[in-house]
């Protein structure tokens, strides 16, 4: 990594720092409170709670369905597995996907890293992934981060023979590596070959046995609907193919935006499926103000479940 590299490194755990500290206040046990393992106090069912902590003594005592809750563990493990193939080298607003991709990792890496925590990753550019072991505390963010960012663009999906990314593979390697309770963050855009699609959402169910799973979708506002700019020469960075679109017709561009939102909706019920939640970030918005209300709506919710 050489030095304007690590000045943007810099740049971006600044930018990072001062605006998470502003808009999230006081300290947190984890990113997102989990269950726990320390058995705490029983409180009547509510909708939605987990049937797995009934308390069963309670309930045949009091005739009222009753949970036990638990206290939330001190340490957290988070594992980050990174989708950086080469259909995230595309933007349209003021970044690409991929450096969305990389804050977004910073970002989570910044939360996860309070109070001693261990971070670690799996990262792919296309290619075969690559794991990089936890280490604790905001040193270890900083040293994953710099892993992260400093991997070569372009590797697995511009050489001679481009790579599509398997994301299953990605999410299973990440699950072979999270042998502790923890957290799990997948950073991806989702796209895959539609007509090789690999069973990401299965092997995202095999993770959330054992982790807490967040979903990071990162995409950019022209995947959704395209502009009126006439004729357009499009390329497929992971396949190489290139296609010539006319965008000045209407109905093709209706046609796109349908096709858009079914292929998003079909992404988003693979994540629900696979018992994850989803927070969806754009190129086009404030994604760091986005990350930070999410995190404080599940904390919100979690403390009163």
């Amino acid at each position: 990594m050489n030095t304007a590299d690590l000045r943007a490194l810099d740049r971006l755990q600044l930018l990072v720092t001062r605006r998470l500290d502003g808009l999230l206040h006081g300290d947190y046990l984890g990113l997102l409170p989990g269950a726990g393992s320390e058995p705490g106090e029983a409180r009547e069912y509510r909708a939605g709670d987990d049937v797995r902590r009934m308390d069963w003594p309670v309930t045949a005592r009091t005739t009222v369905p009753h949970v036990r809750t638990t206290i939330a563990d001190r340490e957290l493990e988070t594992w980050l597995a990174v989708d950086l193939s080469p259909s995230l080298d595309f933007g349209t607003v003021g970044m690409l996907k991929r450096d969305l991709a990389e804050g977004a990792v910073a970002a989570f890496a910044y939360l996860a890293g309070r109070g001693g925590n261990r971070i670690g990753a799996v990262v792919t550019e296309g290619g075969p992934a690559k794991a990089i072991p936890p280490r604790p505390g905001r040193g270890g963010a900083r040293s994953l981060l710099r892993a992260v960012t400093g991997l070569p663009r372009g590797e697995g999906g511009h050489g001679a023979v481009p790579v599509r990314s398997n994301l299953a593979e990605l999410i299973d390697k990440t699950r072979r590596h999270a042998r502790r309770r923890g957290l799990a963050i997948v950073v991806s855009d989702f796209l895959e070959d539609e007509e090789h699609p690999s069973d990401w959402p299965r092997e995202l169910r095999r993770l959330a046995v054992r982790q807490q799973v967040l979903c990071v979708e990162v995409l950019d506002p022209a995947e959704l609907a395209l502009p009126d700019v006439g004729v357009l020469d499009l390329i497929d960075p992971e396949t190489g193919q290139t296609v010539e679109i006319q965008t000045g017709n209407a109905r093709f561009r209706a046609r796109y935006a349908a096709a858009a939102a079914e292929q998003r909706a079909r992404i988003a019920a693979g994540i629900r499926s696979g018992g994850a939640a989803h927070l969806r970030l754009s190129t086009g918005s404030d994604w760091l103000r986005d990350i930070a209300a999410f995190v404080a709506e599940r904390r919100h919710l979690a403390a009163y479940r």
